[in-house]
Order: C-alpha cells, then structure tokens, then sequence
C-alpha cells in the first residue's frame, strides 16, 4: 500500500519544521507519488509502492516534494547526463556540466528552483555537483542517513546528503533525516551519536581555536591544476582569519591508489542494485542489469560501467583485499589526525575546473571520504576565470572529518561561510526578490 500523503495543516498550524519548503530530489530515491528511474529509460514511468525513508521523514516535516531531478544515469559517472533527462548543464558555465552525479539537484538549487535538494553520494556524487555550482553539501558519516528506497550503487559506500545554498540549509535538512532506521542497519551506528539538534553548532565564530589540517597530497601539480590550486590557497587564509591554526599534512595519500585499490564501488554494483531491480513489483519493467542491458535503454555512457560490473564480484579475494585497506586507511587518517590534534581535514575538492560538456570529469577528491565513510561539507571557495563563465567558474574547498563529527564540521564550515561570503548566484538564473531566512 502506499504510505499516506502527509498534508499541510490548517492555517496557523504548522506541519512540522520544513513547513512548506519546496525540496528536490534527485531521482534515485523512491517516491510512492512521483515516477522514479534514476535517470534510465528502462525504468521509466515505474512509481514504488512507498518513500524512501528520507522522502518520508522530509514530508513528515512538512516539505513539498516539488519536483525529481536528473542524475547521471543510475549514478555511474559524474557528468550528469542520462537517457530520461539529457544533458544537465552548470548554470555558472553553460558550456560545461554540473559535475555529478547529483548535478540535477545541485545545478537547480543553485538555480533557486528549490530550497532544499537531496543528493547522493558513492564516491563524489554529492560533493562533486556542490563544488561545481557554488552550493554547499554535506556527505554525512555512514549509517547516520537511511538508505532505504535508494536505488544502490554500492551498499559499502553509498549515503544520501543535502545540497542547498547554505550550511543553515543544510543543517536543517540533516536534523530532519538523520536518525536510525530498521530498514537500514547501517543506522543503528547513528544511536547515541546525534545531538537533539545539529544547529545549535551554527557558530560563527566556530574557526576559534580549531586545528585545520591540509592535506597537501590532494592539491594539483598539474598545468591545468593552477587555476584551482591558486583559488583554494587564497581561500584557505580564511581558516586563519577566523582563528584556525593551519597544520601542513605531508602524508603521500594518493586519490588514484584509493579509487583503484580501495573502493568497491564497481564490485558492489551488480550485487546491490540486482538486489534492488529483483524486489520490485512485477509489473516493473526491469529486474536486473542484464534486463537494463538488454532493453537498450539507457545512455551510451553508462554501458562500460555496467559491462564491467557483471565481470567483477564480491566476495572474491580482491574485494576482500580492497575492505582490508578501507580499514586500514580509515585508521591512517584517525592517526593522522590524532598526531596533529586535528579538528578536521580540508583539502580542493577537484583538482580541475568541471569538465566541458561531452568531456568527463578528472581529478576529484571525493573517494577519501567514501573510502571510509567519513563525514565531510563542501562549502564554495571562490571561482576560477574562464571565457565561457561570466563570473568564473566554480570551485568548492572539502573539509572531512572523523566518523559521527558532524557537529564540529558544521562549526568550521558554517563559520568560514560566515565570514568568506564567497557564495554568489549564477548570471543566467533570476535573483530571488523576497529572500527567506531559508
């Protein structure tokens, strides 16, 4: 049956804490009253019986879904295009994308379409988008946001966040679907590690006395990564402004060794998302990837990604061996952190100014918080000039954390919004006349 639609009450009655503020969601989490595909043509017009747990807990607080919002196809890459939807682009730079893979939500928040988006992320897919288009997202610890009615990608890494045009935004969202779910085991690690209310850490002088530390082997040494690296030094004088103390990480921690070596992104894929097609009411169109395969629909991009993941498998020796080292980096960064007296770890999120649309994204650093299932906010940090981009291009400045330390990011990042103010909107989007404290 379906769940019940949750109603806005009576004039001078509120609903609950997001009472009528419109949200958007990427199209990979269920809706029992909206078409959900992730993006593929194989799934399209198919509507599930119930929400998701977030979809759910965000009506019960009395927010619209408004709207479902393009993705890459069934979140495999970062360019945001799919075979539903096409092509999303970046309202900063319509010549390139969005990042991705949640570069729907990020793209249309940044486009004031929506106060509140819900994106998700495996290895950069929330982040990505956010550092993008000049937004803010939080990938939070894993097991503190439910994953039930989220079409998976990998049951080891993937989590749901949000994306919105502040860390305020952002917090409000994460009060609201944060919390245990029986429906996701995953969750019974969040009990006991929330406090009643994440806002009350939305301290503007929360950089007082905080030791940052920068992660110098995620910074470019590229050509083309000087534009960026040259943005994220200015803004991390902010840190220092705002009376952080900086603390140079030497350690030679390589993004492609943990995308290669230590993520299972691909091995879970077959196994978590049959599982999900397998479930579905008979009257779904697909039931595996190999239906997704044989159907034809999908977009040309996503092919390789799921040819290759009926090649590989869990279980196997190598994706033993790949769990091991998550495990271990999880505790080299612990370690790190406990050395230096750490409060948090910041570093660029891309390397490289988001691709040109029909290119494909390079050099982003999300995998290190995937990898471990860390907590991490990804607030803007300034733009890049570019010809195509009447105000640059965007860039976002990552600062990761340890596990279920939600409330400490949120100080620093909340405080270095405050005070950097780097946020501005894109020229090709209406400004909003009558702005909310939302």
């Amino acid at each position: 049956m379906h769940r019940p639609r949750l109603l806005l009450k009576e004039k001078g009655e509120f609903a609950g804490p997001l009472h009528g503020i419109p949200v958007l969601l990427k199209d990979n989490i269920q809706t029992f009253d909206l078409a959900t595909t992730a993006g593929s043509k194989s799934l399209e017009g198919f509507i599930p019986d119930e929400d998701a747990f977030v979809a759910e807990r965000l009506r019960q607080a009395g927010a619209i879904i408004l709207a479902k919002v393009n993705l890459h196809e069934l979140a495999i890459s970062g360019e945001t295009i799919s075979s539903i939807l096409g092509q999303t682009v970046n309202p900063y730079d319509l010549t390139r994308t969005p990042g991705g893979s949640s570069g729907g939500t990020a793209a249309a928040i940044a486009a004031n379409m929506g106060i509140i988006g819900i994106g998700t992320d495996t290895i950069n897919s929330i982040r990505s988008p956010v550092s993008a288009c000049n937004v803010v997202g939080i990938r939070p610890s894993l097991g503190l946001v439910s994953r039930a009615g989220i079409v998976p990608y990998s049951g080891t890494q993937d989590t749901a966040g949000p994306i919105c045009r502040s860390v305020e935004d952002c917090v409000r969202t994460l009060d609201v679907i944060a919390g245990y779910d029986p429906n996701d085991v995953e969750t019974a690690w969040s009990v006991g590690q929330q406090p009643e209310s994440y806002l009350s850490f939305l301290n503007k002088e929360g950089l007082t006395g905080k030791r940052i530390g920068v992660l110098r082997s995620f910074f470019g040494k590229e050509t083309a990564d000087e534009s960026v690296k040259q943005t994220i030094e200015e803004a991390l004088h902010v840190f220092e402004q705002g009376g952080a103390t900086l603390i140079e990480i030497e350690d030679a921690i390589k993004t492609d060794y943990l995308e290669q070596e230590v993520s299972v992104h691909f091995e879970d894929l077959k196994t978590d998302l049959n599982a999900y097609l397998s479930q579905l009411r008979a009257d779904a169109p697909v039931h595996s990837i190999e239906d997704i395969l044989e159907s034809g629909k999908y977009h040309p991009s996503i092919e390789g990604g799921l040819r290759k993941a009926l090649q590989v498998y869990v279980g196997t020796p190598t994706y033993n061996r790949k769990l091991i080292r998550q495990g271990e980096v999880k505790t080299r960064i612990m370690k790190i952190m406990a050395d230096e007296k750490l409060d948090a770890i910041v570093y660029p999120h891309q390397l490289q100014l988001v691709c040109k649309i029909g290119e494909k994204q390079q050099q982003r650093n999300g995998v290190l918080c995937s990898v471990t299932g860390f907590p991490s906010i990804t607030v803007p940090a300034g733009f890049a000039p570019a010809n195509t981009a009447p105000i640059g291009v965007p860039l976002g400045l990552e600062i990761a954390g340890r596990p279920f330390s939600e409330a400490v990011l949120i100080e620093i990042s909340y405080a270095f919004e405050q005070l950097s103010q780097f946020r501005k909107a894109p020229t090709s989007t209406p400004s909003l006349t009558n702005r909310s404290r939302y």
